[in-house]
């Protein structure tokens, strides 16, 4: 089958009464510091809060947020990107009733799309007719194509970083690489896996500190810490979220508090000029404004 054409831009494929919506990527400079654990467990938070939330599975060739939701998908990105089916028709409903677009693993010619094709994959995101309040999407780790696409792509960038002298010196790179190739001026870091709020500080402040000496205009804002937890490792194992199967855990607590401070960023007024998700309901909203002045 042919792979999908994706449309173009196009302000008629917006639904002028949809409003626009907050993308958050969550990327990390390398594998293992829990990226997905906190994409999926901060979705859940912020549909927890009353946000109506869909989680994309970004990290195109090894997939994993429906293995960690224990969901059955029938579709996946990889029968978007070959034409079998729509966007609408890969959603899958998770814990508290957050959206999931899953992905598939282990399918070479997904982490292998062409830069072209990663851009097609974020438009495709005018095509989805539903009320939406934020986008929090889960990218592989490293520097490679997809991975900065999707973080130009959203309004905010979220790094994660670990207690691992290679955690943070990843990240440094994969900030620098997006500073200067598509022009992300703003990280937002969380430290994760920590074993006290001081470790959590300290690694935000290690990262800080070279990124202020070589990265002047870049910058950097401390989004919180998440302690290393046994409840977190039980709810992996029970493929459930920590923040619905164990609320009152340190993990989720947390996690929870990232959350409120994202659930109070406001949605975007209009578009930036470049790749973005949803672009086409920010292209509506500038209309609508424009008609009311």
């Amino acid at each position: 089958m042919p792979p999908r054409e994706y449309p173009p831009l196009s302000l008629n494929t917006a639904n002028p009464s949809l409003a626009p919506v907050r993308s958050i990527a969550v990327t990390g400079g390398k594998g293992g510091v829990g990226k997905t654990n906190l994409s999926v467990n901060l979705a859940a938070s912020l549909a927890g809060l009353g946000k109506r939330t869909l989680l994309l599975d970004a990290d195109l060739g090894l997939a994993n947020v429906d293995v960690l939701l224990g969901l059955s998908p029938q579709n996946t990105l990889a029968d978007l990107v070959s034409g079998r089916c729509e966007l609408d028709e890969v959603i899958l409903e998770g814990p508290n009733g957050m959206l999931v677009v899953p992905a598939a693993s282990g399918r070479r010619h997904m982490a292998e799309l062409q830069p072209a094709q990663h851009v097609g994959l974020v438009n495709v995101f005018n095509e989805l007719q539903r009320d939406l309040d934020i986008l929090i999407v889960d990218t592989a780790a490293g520097i490679t194509d997809s991975v900065l696409t999707f973080c130009q792509a959203a309004q905010d960038a979220v790094v994660v970083v670990c207690d691992e002298p290679a955690s943070i010196t990843d990240a440094y790179a994969l900030i620098k690489v997006l500073s200067r190739e598509r022009g992300v001026d703003r990280v937002q870091v969380v430290a994760n896996m920590v074993r006290s709020p001081a470790e959590g500080r300290g690694l935000y402040d290690k990262l800080s500190r070279v990124c202020e000496r070589f990265l002047g205009d870049v910058s950097l804002n401390f989004l919180g810490a998440v302690p290393q937890c046994d409840w977190l490792r039980m709810a992996v194992q029970r493929q459930q979220a920590v923040a619905t199967a164990y609320p009152a855990s340190p993990s989720a607590r947390a996690i929870a508090e990232i959350a409120r401070r994202a659930a109070r960023w406001e949605a975007p007024a209009s578009p930036r000029g470049n790749i973005e998700f949803f672009v086409d309901r920010l292209l509506a909203q500038g209309v609508r404004q424009g008609a009311a002045a």
